[in-house]
């Protein structure tokens, strides 16, 4: 594990340090009540419980907190790989597909296994100064392990000029 994912996995496992994160950063994730089961540098599983704030009318988690869940299981893979990188990167959501396969109620695992094509994706964005976009895939499974939802993420990241930070 590298220094620097070290640190921000410290950060970001710490339960208060990520609902202070979530509220101030992401409140709309801090009141659906996402949570930081597991991280390493390839893989990240959020959960998110099905309680009446993220309900919809039949009976199981709107979709907009699935998508919220799998988003942030992508993304803190994504943060973990630009934590104090030199020079900083901009990152950003540029595609969303999603397929739904069942009812999700109960609590949901959201899964992204990409962290190492994350990594080397960045690694290329500092090297060649460009733009460039890694697909990752989160899966969300409900307690029986069966698969209610997948949804894919395209990440851009690229280097920040000088003037930019």
């Amino acid at each position: 594990m590298t220094d620097n994912f070290s640190l921000f996995k410290k950060q970001i496992t710490n339960p208060l340090k990520f609902r202070v994160f979530m509220f101030t950063k992401l409140p709309a994730a801090f009141f659906a009540g996402l949570r930081v089961q597991y991280l390493s540098e390839e893989k990240c599983i959020i959960t998110v419980k099905q309680k009446w704030f993220n309900k919809n009318p039949f009976h199981s988690i709107y979709f907009a907190i699935l998508s919220m869940a799998a988003e942030v299981s992508t993304g803190v893979l994504c943060m973990g790989a630009i934590y104090k990188q030199r020079p900083p990167l901009s990152m950003l959501v540029v595609k969303n597909e999603s397929s739904f396969y069942k009812k999700a109620a109960g609590k949901i695992s959201f899964t992204c296994n990409n962290g190492n094509e994350i990594k080397k994706t960045v690694e290329e964005a500092v090297a060649t100064g460009e733009g460039k976009t890694v697909t990752c895939l989160s899966t969300g499974k409900n307690e029986k392990g069966e698969t209610v939802a997948e949804f894919y993420f395209t990440w851009s990241f690229k280097a920040k000029t000088m003037q930019a930070y």
